[in-house]
């Protein structure tokens, strides 16, 4: 068969081969910097060249904006048919999936999404119920109370487990918490609302309870292909087991060197075994390093060859030169903050733009001194962190009054607005909402509901809004407009800062205008939210923002830059204490220090203080991380901050 595309002289043999391997179950091993995305496009293109029909494709990623930049490659290399193949998240499949079948499962068709924060907001209002019971002192914070019933989810354990092994400290409270975690539930299924968590696992339920409805979306998909396959969860390896049906064509792609998610439920063991549950599985190694400088590889090689459990691999490239990285033992916090910006400098003046430079750590703390130094020397920089756009009061605030909109009966909304109004207490909201529902009244309850004077006055302004406001016939932009009309003296008051909040949400309004359909702009808040406010970016396209970039190495993992910085390269910080008695878990920090390293193209530095004291442990720490351990001078060259 003649194809319009010449793969074979575009792609290297390892991801030729990948791409020409149609049928059956295929694992690629894709070393940091080596084409995966490029595989993935091309393998998308030659599926619809072979004629195999774009809608019966499914690519699944773990970002949107990913699945979307791959369709619109494989479109530019071939045609617009690649524009068809069903490619997004696993969440935002699930949600599609389940807006069909939710009957099957026992729930209504316009169940609404929570995310993360609103999650929070519903286990405080449990919680708080649940204080006047409690026998056993205060219980856990919302949010950790979030973290242990996801990470329940996510790992597949008990809540008990999860508590003895991440949380032993709150093991007296294991009565109250279940009962939290029973009525959370309990709260989301009378309102119909699905966490993130929930998506997958009633996917799951969906598949594996109701046949007749997976022989129907495996016929719907003959070929699958998952990115990143090594940050899947248990839940989502078996949801890709699930659909991989009885056609098995399915492809999954990732490096088990850089799996670093587990606490976000992450599963390293979904690479490993994935042979295991797709017997017949071929494994192609791409190795071909297109970033990197070979002293930079010969490095990461050695880093890496020293886990224990792993896929094996050299990466090579054919980029000449480069200097050898440099581990650095500098006498003080103070004097590795200074060496780092005499070395930022330096490579400024010779040409290396700042935002090409970047400064990776394995805990946000670890920069803080760093950043005085910084801010004394006047360098500009972005810190990778704080608060997302979608999670920002303000920007809560807003859209809470638009999902009213969609869903007059959601009440984590209800409360929210309720209590941003003068003489609304956390009662009087509950009342309210509890009337409103009762009475099945949507917004038109507020007109019913007898108050005292003061209440009522306050809530004089939100009854215009929603009096004045039609959602079947106003457009998403306009019903934006109108909210953030009424919200903005509400704005002014609330936040000294306004004036700066006030541009989020004019970045919000532009946002609307994109939409067309108000339950999916709503939709893609709650599963694909914007990462940051305007006037907070962490990482632009825009060559004039010539910043330094500040990143944890979780944050940077997909990044690259011309230097890297790896700071705190200090045993006990990096592995931190806690890792060093736990395989597992010294693993994946050998597997972080991997991943940072692979970040740089041209120039890399490891850095620690020289004496450091432990209060945890009671112990000074003074050498370089054990994962530098023994590698040979001229692999990794040594000095001191005293020889400059």
């Amino acid at each position: 068969m003649k194809f319009r595309i010449e793969y074979k002289k575009e792609l290297n043999p390892s991801q030729f081969q990948a791409v020409n391997i149609i049928k059956g179950s295929l694992l690629v091993i894709a070393g940091a910097g080596s084409g995966k995305t490029r595989t993935l496009t091309y393998r998308v293109a030659r599926l619809v060249e072979e004629g195999i029909s774009p809608s019966a494709i499914l690519l699944l990623t773990f970002t949107r904006k990913a699945a979307q930049e791959m369709l619109k490659r494989a479109s530019r290399l071939l045609d617009n048919r690649c524009e068809d193949v069903a490619g997004g998240t696993f969440h935002s499949f699930a949600y599609s999936i389940l807006r069909k079948y939710a009957s099957k499962i026992g729930f209504d068709h316009g169940f609404s999404i929570i995310d993360r924060s609103d999650s929070e907001s519903l286990i405080s209002m449990l919680r708080k119920e649940m204080k006047g019971v409690s026998k056993s002192g205060a219980l856990p914070r919302k949010q950790t109370l979030a973290n242990i019933f996801s990470r329940a989810v996510n790992k597949n354990l008990s809540i008990e487990d999860i508590i003895f092994d991440d949380y032993p400290h709150f093991s007296r409270h294991l009565e109250s918490i279940h009962a939290i975690s029973n009525a959370y539930r309990k709260q989301k299924a009378e309102h119909n609302f699905f966490d993130y968590d929930d998506l997958l696992i009633y996917l799951e339920m969906l598949l594996k309870d109701h046949p007749d409805v997976r022989d129907k979306i495996c016929s719907t998909y003959h070929y699958l292909m998952v990115d990143e396959y090594q940050d899947t969860n248990k839940i989502q390896a078996e949801i890709v087991n699930l659909l991989a049906g009885n056609n098995n064509n399915v492809m999954v792609v990732g490096d088990d060197s850089q799996s670093i998610y587990a606490f976000r439920g992450a599963n390293f063991e979904n690479i490993i075994r994935f042979p295991e549950i797709f017997p017949g599985t071929q494994i192609i190694r791409l190795e071909e390093n297109y970033r990197s400088v070979q002293p930079i590889l010969k490095l990461t090689n050695i880093i890496i060859d020293r886990a224990k459990q792993k896929y094996s691999k050299t990466l090579f490239t054919r980029k000449c030169g480069g200097s050898l990285p440099l581990l650095v033992n500098a006498g003080s916090e103070n004097r590795q903050s200074q060496f780092v910006v005499e070395r930022i400098q330096t490579l400024n003046r010779n040409g290396v733009p700042l935002n090409q430079i970047a400064v990776l750590f394995r805990a946000s703390f670890h920069s803080f001194d760093l950043e005085i130094e910084l801010n004394r020397e006047g360098i500009p920089f972005i810190k990778v962190g704080g608060f997302k756009f979608i999670e920002s009061a303000h920007i809560k605030d807003v859209l809470s009054h638009v999902r009213l909109l969609f869903n007059p009966y959601d009440k984590l909304s209800w409360y929210r607005i309720l209590l941003l109004l003068d003489n609304i207490g956390p009662k009087t909201a509950l009342d309210i909402f509890e009337s409103i529902s009762a009475e099945q009244s949507g917004y038109a309850g507020l007109f019913k509901k007898k108050l005292k004077a003061k209440q009522s006055k306050s809530l004089d302004r939100l009854k215009n809004l929603f009096s004045s406001i039609d959602p079947s016939a106003m457009s998403v932009i306009r019903l934006g407009e109108a909210v953030v009309k009424y919200y903005t003296p509400i704005l002014k008051n609330k936040y000294d800062d306004h004036p700066k909040r006030a541009k989020d949400l004019e970045h919000l309004l532009t946002i609307m205008e994109r939409y067309d359909n108000l339950e999916r702009f709503l939709t893609d808040m709650a599963l694909e939210p914007p990462n940051t406010s305007s006037h907070d970016g962490l990482f632009t396209d825009n060559p004039d923002d010539d910043r330094l970039i500040l990143s944890t190495i979780h944050s940077a993992k997909g990044l690259e830059w011309h230097a890297v910085f790896i700071i705190w390269a200090l045993d006990g910080r990096f592995p931190s204490t806690h890792a060093v008695h736990d395989e597992k878990a010294l693993e994946e920090e050998l597997r972080l220090l991997y991943v940072a390293a692979t970040r740089a193209k041209e120039h890399l530095f490891f850095t620690y203080p020289r004496t450091v004291y432990d209060r945890i442990s009671g112990k000074v720490l003074s050498r370089p991380s054990r994962f530098l351990d023994d590698i040979p001078d001229d692999i990794l060259e040594k000095c001191s901050t005293m020889t400059f």
